[in-house]
């Protein structure tokens, strides 16, 4: 009777085993989220984001986690953020908001993928677009490629503009030596003479301002930035208080009273960033994923600030605006 009670005890046990391993869920991926920026300043990106992982099946904290890490504008935070997701082991590393994160990850590792919001061959990011290889793929935005025409519409709404003031994030190297190059080569072609500011914190925005004003520039270009984008609300005040006509990267900052955005629209960007992300957690490599284009520019004028200004809308500009802002 023993033995048979022992032998009852161990084949309920063997029986039992298999259901309590079952039981147990496999852990989650971990994407590891880099960005120089806020969660504030990115909100509407953020949203894209979340959508491209549902597209591919991903939400999170049912199926997949996310692990943040926010600079806050310092940019000089985010290799040891970077490091932070590396010592994490997380899946894959969605290095957001442009050049300063996509090559803090890439220096960070070379064995997690990587995927990054970046015009990525001039920095180096990939060896192509159609073949980036090794472990980092994403989304070129052609932040380059946007700065000639959206001068040239500067120049279309403020004709008698003659000096432009440029201000860029010298804190952003790589991104700010880019962006000065292709803005002087578009300045030449369309007679234009500009000036460059430097802006890493809000007072220097502040001292920026007052100094551009002071010598009375005609207009004003935002440099395409991380930091900048932050700080919309306000760049978008101070050009409405010193009635200086101003030109931006993105429709966030028309949204916070700017006048007048062109380039890619971010959201739809953000969707396909995230769909990537998806696609690499379902097993594909970065190797196997060409940089995929942004596909979605915009842009956006705000008539009222326009008006505010006294500047005349010319019909040009309205009929080929995607959004008139009243």
């Amino acid at each position: 009777m023993r033995r048979r009670a022992f032998i009852t005890l161990l084949g309920g046990a063997a029986a039992a085993w298999p259901l309590g391993a079952h039981a147990q869920q496999p852990p989650m991926p971990i994407i590891g989220l880099l960005d120089p920026t806020s969660p504030a300043a990115t909100a509407d990106r953020m949203r894209g984001f979340h959508r491209g992982l549902k597209d591919t099946g991903y939400v999170e904290g049912e199926n997949v986690a996310i692990a943040y890490r926010w600079a806050d504008g310092q940019n000089d935070r985010l290799s040891e953020l970077a490091a932070e997701l590396v010592r994490q082991r997380v899946a894959v590393i969605a290095a957001a908001g442009g050049s300063p994160s996509a090559l803090a990850a890439k220096a960070a590792t070379t064995t997690i993928p990587i995927v990054f919001t970046e015009d990525p061959v001039r920095l180096g990011l990939v060896a192509s677009l159609a073949r980036p290889g090794g472990n980092v793929t994403g989304i070129n935005i052609f932040s380059g490629e946007l700065v000639a025409k959206r001068l040239e519409l500067l120049r279309d709404l403020v004709p008698g503009a003659a000096r432009v003031a440029v201000l860029v994030n010298p804190a952003n190297v790589a991104n700010t030596a880019t962006t000065l190059r292709d803005v002087e080569a578009a300045a030449r072609v369309i007679g234009l003479q500009i000036q460059v500011f430097n802006a890493s914190t809000s007072r220097e925005i502040d001292a920026a301002f007052a100094t551009l004003v002071r010598e009375r520039l005609d207009a004003l270009f935002v440099g395409n930035d991380a930091f900048l984008n932050s700080r919309r609300m306000q760049l978008a005040l101070l050009a409405a208080r010193h009635a200086v006509p101003a030109t931006y990267a993105s429709r966030d900052y028309v949204d916070a009273g700017g006048l007048m955005s062109y380039g890619t629209g971010f959201p739809d960007t953000y969707r396909q960033f995230g769909s990537y992300i998806g696609r690499i957690l379902k097993g594909t490599k970065p190797a196997d994923l060409p940089v995929v284009q942004a596909s979605k520019f915009e842009l956006v004028v705000n008539a009222q600030a326009a008006r505010i200004l006294g500047l005349t809308m010319p019909s040009s500009l309205l009929a080929t605006a995607d959004e008139v802002i009243e």
